[in-house]
């Protein structure tokens, strides 16, 4: 099956926000259908990803009537590139969402992360606790594959030779053909414009800034697989919580999955079959879980 896509997926204004170290971040800016007044979305992509990961889903969540604000992470797509790399933490990216929450006049928000998004979303948690008013976590938990780990950063950072968009095609196939077995030639040239972007060259060039992997090296190894228990534990205290997980994916095992349902037996839970880490959102079963769980949030 090809990937889906939604009449709404461009149906954003872009805003842009000021970090606390004077960086100007992007955001795509969703509109509420009218009705009565529900809690916003605010969608946070993966490591090296940007806001585009979430088109075919955020216009979906609009027309049920919540705003939906699609970051792009400081170092990615059209936020800045921060001069100090080290600055590529969670921590910080979660104080970059605090102050957007700030400009944009959001007091609490339910917080869709993918991946890293999802990692944010507990760093979150913890600095502003009444910020997060639910969350859903899109292939993510307090503990991650080492397999899955390994392959992610064998490619971040990493420099490539793209001429052509063929070329750009053939490397998001590369990458993540092992998550999306289904894909046909449209599907990664579609994903190809999604990751990368158009150089001054007219060339296609990677959309996020290659030191993002500074932090990760610096760290070491040993650092690749953290214990955010806690951090999980306190987000899914009290709050509704959704956890969506591809059903083949090497980052979130089905055995962690099943220590988080353990951990947290309130946690909705859905699982896309035949999708590997992470999924789009636009598959019918993610689909459907995302617009069930929000319509049963404030």
């Amino acid at each position: 099956m090809p990937a889906q896509t939604s009449p709404f997926a461009d149906r954003y204004v872009e805003r842009r926000w000021t970090s606390p170290d004077g960086l100007s971040l992007f955001a795509r800016d969703y509109a509420p259908a009218a009705g009565e007044a529900k809690l916003p979305v605010i969608a946070i992509h993966g490591l090296t990803r940007n806001s585009a990961d979430f088109g075919a889903i955020a216009g979906l969540i609009a027309q049920t009537g919540r705003r939906v604000l699609a970051v792009d992470v400081r170092g990615r797509g059209l936020s800045d590139r921060a001069p100090d790399p080290m600055t590529y933490t969670p921590d910080v990216y979660a104080g970059d969402v605090i102050d957007l929450m700030e400009q944009a006049g959001v007091g609490r928000a339910v917080f869709l992360g993918t991946s890293m998004g999802g990692l944010i979303t507990m760093a979150l948690t913890a600095i502003r606790p009444r910020a997060v008013a639910a969350a859903v976590l899109n292939d993510i938990g307090p503990e991650v594959a080492a397999e899955g780990l390994a392959r992610i950063a064998a490619y971040t950072g990493r420099k490539v030779e793209i001429i052509t968009w063929a070329d750009a095609a053939a490397y998001a196939r590369d990458i993540n053909a092992v998550a999306f077995p289904h894909y046909g030639d449209a599907d990664w040239e579609a994903f190809a414009r999604r990751i990368f972007r158009q150089d001054a060259d007219g060339r296609p060039a990677l959309n996020y800034d290659p030191d993002i992997s500074v932090p990760i090296k610096a760290a070491g190894a040993s650092a690749l697989v953290p214990d955010l228990w806690p951090a999980f534990t306190a987000l899914t205290d009290g709050r509704p919580t959704l956890l969506v997980r591809g059903g083949t994916s090497d980052l979130l095992s089905a055995d962690i999955a099943v220590r988080m349902r353990e951990a947290a037996p309130g946690m909705a839970y859905v699982e896309v079959p035949g999708i590997g880490h992470a999924p789009m959102l636009d598959e019918p079963e993610a689909r459907a879980g995302i617009l069930t769980f929000l319509a049963g949030v404030g």
